[in-house]
C-alpha cells in the first residue's frame, strides 16, 4: 500500500506541475481544443474521447463506493472533471481512511462488512 501511496502522490505531484505550465503557456480554454480535437475525428480526438469515457467510468465507480448518496454523487462531479487530479488526491486520502485495506478503498465500508 505504502508503494500504491508514493505512486499516487507522485501522480497529483506531476500533473499539478504539468497543469500549471500548460495554464501558463495556454491559460483555461481547454474546451474548445478538447472538443474540437473529436469533432475533428483525427487521433487526438479519438484518445479524449476515450479519456472522457474513462473519467465517466471513473466518475460512476466514485459514486458507486459512497452508495450514490448525495456525498458520493457530488464527489462523482469532481472525479469526471477533476480527472486524475481528483482522483488521485481522493485515493490517497481514503487510503488513510481505511487504514490500508484495499476492498474497504475499493468497494467502501459498508460494502466490506457484508461481502
Amino acid at each position: 500500500m505504502n508503494m500504491f501511496r508514493v505512486l499516487l502522490a507522485a501522480i497529483w505531484m506531476i500533473v499539478l506541475t504539468y497543469t500549471g505550465a500548460v495554464i501558463a503557456n495556454h491559460g483555461l480554454g481547454f474546451l474548445p481544443v478538447f472538443f474540437g480535437d473529436m469533432i475533428s475525428m483525427g487521433w487526438a480526438g479519438q484518445f479524449n474521447l476515450d479519456f472522457m469515457f474513462m473519467l465517466l467510468l471513473g466518475a460512476i465507480w466514485v459514486a458507486w463506493r459512497h452508495e450514490f448518496s448525495l456525498a458520493g454523487l457530488s464527489l462523482a462531479v469532481f472525479a469526471f472533471f477533476g480527472g486524475v487530479f481528483f482522483l488521485s488526491a481522493y485515493l490517497l486520502v481514503t487510503s488513510y481512511l481505511v487504514r490500508g485495506d484495499a476492498v474497504r478503498l475499493l468497494v467502501g465500508a459498508q460494502r466490506a462488512k457484508h461481502g
